[in-house]
């Protein structure tokens, strides 16, 4: 057991530096296809953070004897431990959501927006989350005969000359979808709202209804969570997306869920703090 656990241990630094080249790669990757914005550097800016905790970890080894530098070293690993929990407790979560198969009974087909492009057309990851919706639509009906309703849900951003919803609504149509089994949802600014608003809608339609959710896989799980919070009873399908795209989106997801628990992460930050600011001090007065 022993010898597994060293070699264990001598496999970190590869499989760190292993990491930090893959998402300064995929960085690199995403500003050459998806343009040159902030929220398409986050691999490669996570990747840079990873390579100087490395080298600040590994210095501190060469320079063992200080107590102060050691105190810093085990509370930067605490904090980058703590978080790294999380995020591999969010990576399963997402996965565990891609084996959900909801029944072909379904009332209303949620579909989530996102931003347009040139002001008026869907953007490929958009048309995505609609082709799984329309995928799902066909295959209830050739199943049990039963037509679900859209509800395309998505305001007009600033820079939009239509809604989210109006553009969503024109392309079910062009793709053959009875413009009668459409809703339009076009009040919603974020994805809670996508959940409280097109409830609503069907709400005001039946009192009781089977209903479901389609996305992007990797936004499921929290959309899953909007829609738990918004009080809607309904489960999720979600989009292939391209591969090259799939850690920028996952970090981005997974900061947005952190955001949404923020006051729960600070508490606990904020134990943890206390904790080796006590050891710190203790290590100082007997020294």
């Amino acid at each position: 057991m022993s010898t597994v656990l060293i070699l264990l241990f001598l496999l970190i630094p590869f499989f760190i530096i292993g990491l930090a080249t893959t998402l300064i790669m995929n960085g690199r990757l995403m500003l050459k296809r998806e343009g040159r914005k902030l929220a398409n550097m986050l691999p490669l800016f996570i990747g840079l953070v990873i390579v100087i905790l490395f080298i600040f970890w590994f210095g501190s080894i060469l320079k063992n004897g200080s107590p102060i530098l050691g105190m810093v070293v085990v509370f930067v690993m605490a904090f980058v431990g703590y978080f790294s929990f999380l995020f591999l407790s969010f990576l399963l979560s997402t996965f565990l959501y891609q084996f959900n198969f909801p029944r072909y009974n379904q009332d209303f087909l949620i579909v989530l927006g996102s931003g347009l492009i040139d002001g008026d057309r869907v953007p490929p990851l958009l048309a995505s989350r609609l082709n799984r919706a329309i995928a799902f639509y066909e295959k209830q009906y050739d199943k049990k005969g039963k037509r679900a309703t859209f509800i395309v849900s998505g305001g007009q951003g600033a820079n939009e000359t239509v809604s989210e919803a109006r553009a969503m609504r024109d392309y079910l149509i062009s793709k053959g979808i009875d413009e009668n089994f459409i809703i339009m949802e076009d009040k919603s600014v974020n994805t809670l709202q996508n959940m409280q608003f097109s409830k609503a809608k069907m709400d005001a339609i039946m009192p009781t209804y089977n209903s479901l959710f389609s996305t992007n896989n990797f936004h499921l799980f929290r959309a899953g969570l909007y829609a738990r919070k918004a009080g809607l009873k309904s489960q999720g399908i979600g989009a292939k997306t391209a591969l090259y795209y799939m850690p920028n989106a996952l970090i981005r997801e997974f900061i947005a869920i952190t955001v949404m628990y923020k006051k729960v992460h600070l508490i606990l930050l904020g134990l943890v703090v206390l904790f080796f600011v006590f050891l710190a001090i203790i290590g100082i007065t007997f020294r």
